[in-house]
């Protein structure tokens, strides 16, 4: 398979992941508030679950990734994320059951889900990246990044429009949609995924558990050997502990610190839509832009970008929680959106760049880990913070839980 079929798998691979995603996210909070009756606690909650079983599953699934297969773990991981969609999509369906009604509630079956959505997501993550990083080498992994994410950003443009097309009909359909495209992906995978430069373990299928533990190891051991891994570590449990209150609250601070400006006939779920939609179109632009301006391929640039653009997540995200202004508040979540999408495939490319194959999806699912720690543990006290009191004080709260990430970018830029 040479680097043209990879990287067309790879890209192909996140599209419908974005597209999916972008079908089924956009519209979720109003699916989750409105449709399933959650509130900022269980909202947060939510986000727990699924970064507990992150937590509990994540090394063993990279490991397997490692012994085993990385194609093997992508493929699995696609039809269970689809068939935990396809079952929070039908929550509803459920609690009109006699089966189910007066027995277990939306919150808890969507609690079910989101367990099994997190095993998926352990198999996926940091799988995608090893094989790909194996099948093109090193070298080229930075521009293939950048490249990805911006196709993921023009298929979540076709995604908002689905997703408010199908939420119009039933909050419920996006998540429908979305799960079934998971299937879909996992058959294409089946067929066209190949894997030629991976080196499975040896003695793998005569003592499995020697093999897993050995990569395990082999993987811990790398990362305490070279500190700017233990220092990504620590940067990415904050990353973590910040976004799961943004990614949960954000919607919901906008509907209920404003009321949203009468446009026509536009209700609540187009408005989300068209800012959805209009942020990943300035995203996409920026990308390309920066990508032209600057060589993301050079360390020293990423290393700058990263601490930069930091500072500007902090600042941003304060003011998104404080302006009394609908539309400045708007701007924020776009400047932000911007950050995330320059930022996030530096940050993969830069600690791709400092791994060893043989226990490359090991050593991302422990970063993978340390994510879903900053989640689990700071997702709940953030999520605490926006019942009792106001969800622009867990807002803040969070900006704030990025000043250590910032802090340890500086210590870098000075070596």
């Amino acid at each position: 398979m040479n680097i043209l079929e990879t990287k067309n798998v790879y890209y192909t691979m996140h599209i419908i992941i974005s597209l999916a995603s972008s079908i089924m996210f956009t519209t979720y909070a109003i699916y989750y508030i409105e449709e399933l009756g959650l509130n900022p606690l269980q909202l947060i909650l939510i986000g727990t679950a699924i970064e507990l079983t992150v937590i509990v599953f994540e090394s063993v699934t990279g490991v397997v990734a490692d012994t085993y297969s990385r194609r093997l773990s992508i493929i699995i991981a696609t039809f269970i994320l689809g068939a935990a969609f396809i079952f929070e999509g039908s929550i509803p369906y459920m609690n009109g059951s006699m089966l189910v009604a007066g027995v277990l509630s939306a919150f808890v079956l969507l609690l079910i889900g989101e367990f099994i959505r997190g095993i998926g997501e352990t198999f996926l993550s940091g799988a995608d990246q090893a094989w790909l990083t194996d099948e093109v080498g090193e070298e080229a992994v930075a521009k293939i990044f950048v490249r990805t994410n911006q196709l993921r950003l023009i298929a979540s443009l076709i995604g908002i429009m689905i997703s408010v097309a199908l939420a119009s009909i039933a909050l419920n359909l996006p998540y429908l949609a979305g799960g079934s495209l998971y299937i879909l992906l996992g058959i294409f995978l089946c067929i066209y995924m190949k894997e030629k430069n991976f080196e499975r373990v040896e003695h793998a299928d005569v003592n499995p558990l020697k093999a897993m533990s050995g990569t395990f190891i082999s993987g811990v051991s790398f990362i305490k050997n070279k500190p700017v891994l233990i220092m990504l570590l620590v940067v990415t449990i904050f990353i973590g502990a910040t976004s799961e209150g943004f990614d949960r609250l954000w919607e919901a601070h906008l509907l209920e610190a404003f009321t949203f400006p009468s446009i026509g006939s536009l209700d609540v779920v187009v408005w989300f839509g068209v800012i959805q939609f209009v942020g990943t179109l300035i995203s996409i632009g920026a990308m390309e832009w920066y990508q032209r301006r600057f060589d993301v391929n050079h360390p020293k640039v990423i290393r700058y970008s990263l601490f930069y653009f930091t500072i500007g997540q902090v600042i941003f995200l304060v003011l998104f929680a404080v302006t009394p202004s609908f539309y400045l508040a708007i701007g924020c979540f776009w400047v932000l959106g911007i950050i995330g999408s320059i930022s996030a495939p530096m940050y993969q490319a830069w600690l791709n760049q400092q791994l060893e194959s043989k226990s490359r999806a090991t050593v991302l699912s422990i970063m993978g880990q340390g994510n879903a720690v900053g989640q689990g543990f700071g997702g709940p006290f953030v999520g605490v913070i926006a019942t009792r009191y106001y969800i622009r004080t867990a807002l803040v709260l969070s900006a704030m839980l990025l000043l250590p990430e910032v802090i340890l970018y500086g210590k870098v830029m000075k070596r």
